[in-house]
């Protein structure tokens, strides 16, 4: 049973019922598309394609009522499907939320989600435009992402790295796992103050808009973002492509905010970088100088696999879905 905190108190989804709590999600994150029985939106430019990409959220598993707010929960919900998009180099347009919850939830709690959806989704200039409500036994968000390809240049598939080719990455690294390993041992209250961005990047993580579409305008050959693992995410790409990617230690190495809470833990801060994942951090291949926003991490070569500095990485296992 999900408890949520005493402060998301009011009517239950239940009590209001589902035309009443698409009602405060409406309110919460409006839209002038949103409200039919199916959002129609603008015909994307010339010589454009559509992306489409959908994540699922479980409480227990990718969030939890007692360490984020609702409204880091839809932040979080957003992020980590417009990533999806921005790796294609791609430009999120819209997004759609199906949620399943128990009855007795808070509609402020909903109300909560819904808020931080819209604020992630204004970020882009984008619309939450529609999805679908239900009850179940717990909280579970699915969001669709929307997003438009412009241009002639190709999408920036997983299979189009060259030997030779620069690796690079924009956002950081281990931050999500480096917080979600504070939470584990203190709880949310009881994490040290100077550690709340590594909280707030596993709680709420930020992704600065269109630098995916930077990069596929710039030349970037093959992106995806670091959801299971730098190691594990950056493997895909190589076998994907058939190349293996030395990553550079000093170009990735853990930042002192990162050293100084794996002192803390008595933990190595390295498994954080290497293998933790949830930062949604941009990674791209490139035959050009690194992107407006990004930085060199590392060298496409010949062989397979992932090596840090040519040798085996220290850790090369990351997020499984089952």
């Amino acid at each position: 049973m999900t408890i949520f905190p005493a402060h998301y108190s009011g009517p239950t989804l239940g009590e209001v019922g589902e035309h009443g709590t698409i009602e405060a999600i409406v309110a919460a994150a409006p839209s002038s598309r949103n409200g039919d029985d199916a959002a129609v939106l603008n015909h994307a430019s010339p010589n454009s394609r559509a992306v489409a990409t959908t994540d699922m959220l479980i409480e227990g598993r990718h969030f939890r009522a007692d360490w984020s707010t609702p409204e880091e929960i839809g932040q979080k919900s957003i992020v980590q499907n417009f990533a999806d998009v921005e790796a294609m180099g791609a430009r999120p347009v819209a997004a759609l939320l199906a949620v399943s919850a128990p009855l007795y939830t808070p509609v402020s709690y909903i109300r909560g989600i819904a808020a931080g959806i819209a604020e992630r989704v204004g970020e882009y200039s984008a619309e939450l435009v529609g999805g679908d409500l239900t009850a179940g036994d717990q909280l579970v968000l699915s969001v669709t992402a929307i997003g438009s390809l412009g241009g002639s240049r190709p999408e920036l598939t997983l299979n189009r790295a060259r030997p030779g080719q620069r690796v690079v990455a924009h956002g950081r690294i281990g931050w999500s796992a480096a917080g979600l390993a504070l939470l584990r041992h203190f709880g949310r209250e009881g994490v040290p103050g100077q550690f709340a961005p590594l909280v707030d990047a596993h709680c709420a993580p930020r992704l600065n808009p269109g630098r995916g579409v930077i990069a596929r305008a710039t030349g970037a050959t093959a992106m995806t973002d670091n959801s299971d693992g730098l190691v594990v995410d950056l493997n895909t790409i190589a076998r994907r492509s058939g190349v293996g990617i030395d990553l550079h230690s000093a170009d990735i190495a853990p930042e002192p905010l990162l050293v100084e809470a794996a002192e803390l833990l008595g933990a190595d801060p390295w498994e954080w970088v290497l293998s933790g994942g949830e930062d949604h951090t941009l990674l791209a291949t490139t035959a050009g100088d690194p992107p407006s926003g990004f930085r060199a991490i590392g060298r496409v070569v010949r062989g397979d696999g992932v090596s840090v500095d040519g040798a085996a990485p220290k850790y090369d296992y990351g997020w499984v879905s089952f």
